[in-house]
């Protein structure tokens, strides 16, 4: 069992200050990538008798690359930075946040000492909460700099943490209160924007984001440090098809709200019974034709010329905004 970190006792008790996705059961395992074990492939000759074995390739020396080798270097940019580890979070909020909840198995935290004292009261309420946690590892700010894309601000906190549990729609309907709402997201590729979403849902009180697992960015340091946090608190729902969603989410009393630039009524004009799922789409295509016609309804936000229309993630703050005023 790895050691529980040490830190200053904060003033918050056991239980206050930690970060969780509030009403969601762990659902076990989380998404993993792979195509697990395979079969060896046959040879080609089919084991026919008198097949002769394929010549051995010549020894190389030591040091000496094969072709395919050379290739592949040949091709790489010279002076690019490998691609940063999956799994990574970076940044204050998001490392505080992951460190304090029980859901998050992290791995290895690496600091800078300045990102130590930023760690000091997530330290106390982790170890108050009895949430097991590693030691931190003390290293040089350039180290940290290695490990994430250029320009990073880690703030000199770096955390290896596995995925949060998966969730489904189910889950999210069954955890929801009568008034509760949801966010859905159409074809919302950058992780900025998604990021940003979740951030905005986490202070409006929304209860998940949902998106299509093939037009949705993957859950990296970016997104999370962009959320700020938020990952901890508002679950990334991932699905496979869109409109079999706001099926489900209808079948669970959800009033399902499309933000479209042609919706006939004004968002503040409509009225929200029960539950509400505020759907937004990619900027520049919006909604697509058949995620629109799935909603119980299509609004628009009353913006003024010459700029007519806003940021996706602004406009999910706005609409959710509005949807939490008038809980």
């Amino acid at each position: 069992m790895p050691a529980e970190s040490s830190g200053k006792p904060a003033p918050l008790g056991a239980k206050d200050g930690i970060m969780k996705r509030s009403g969601f059961p762990n659902q076990g395992g989380s998404r993993t990538g792979g195509n697990g074990p395979t079969s060896p492939r046959p040879s080609r000759d089919g084991g026919r008798p008198g097949a002769t074995a394929p010549k051995a390739a010549p020894a190389k020396a030591p040091g000496e690359r094969t072709r395919t080798q050379e290739a592949r270097a040949e091709s790489r940019p010279h002076g690019k930075k490998p691609a940063p580890k999956p799994g990574l979070l970076y940044g204050q909020h998001p490392v505080v946040a992951a460190w304090t909840n029980p859901e998050r198995r992290c791995k290895t935290l690496m600091a800078t000492p300045a990102g130590l004292d930023l760690m000091t009261e997530a330290f106390a309420q982790a170890k108050a909460a009895g949430v097991a946690r590693p030691e931190p590892m003390v290293v040089e700010r350039e180290a940290l700099d290695r490990l994430l894309p250029a320009g990073a601000v880690h703030q000199g906190l770096v955390l290896d943490a596995s995925p949060l549990p998966d969730l489904d729609v189910p889950d999210v309907v069954r955890a929801c209160g009568e008034t509760d709402m949801v966010v859905v997201l159409d074809q919302v590729t950058d992780p900025h924007n998604v990021g940003a979403i979740l951030r905005s849902a986490a202070a409006f009180g929304a209860k998940a984001v949902i998106v299509q697992d093939r037009h949705a960015p993957e859950v990296t340091g970016v997104l999370a440090k962009t959320a700020s946090g938020a990952l901890e608190v508002v679950p990334l729902v991932r699905v496979t098809n869109l409109s079999r969603a706001l099926t489900e989410l209808q079948d669970g009393g959800f009033f399902c709200v499309g933000l479209a630039e042609s919706g006939p009524k004004p968002l503040h004009g409509l009225d929200f019974p029960g539950r509400v799922a505020v759907v937004m789409g990619s900027e520049g295509d919006g909604l697509r034709r058949l995620t629109m016609e799935r909603c119980d309804a299509l609004a628009h936000l009353p913006t003024r010329p010459p700029i007519g229309s806003l940021n996706v993630s602004n406009a999910a703050a706005v609409a959710l905004y509005e949807v939490a005023r008038r809980r």
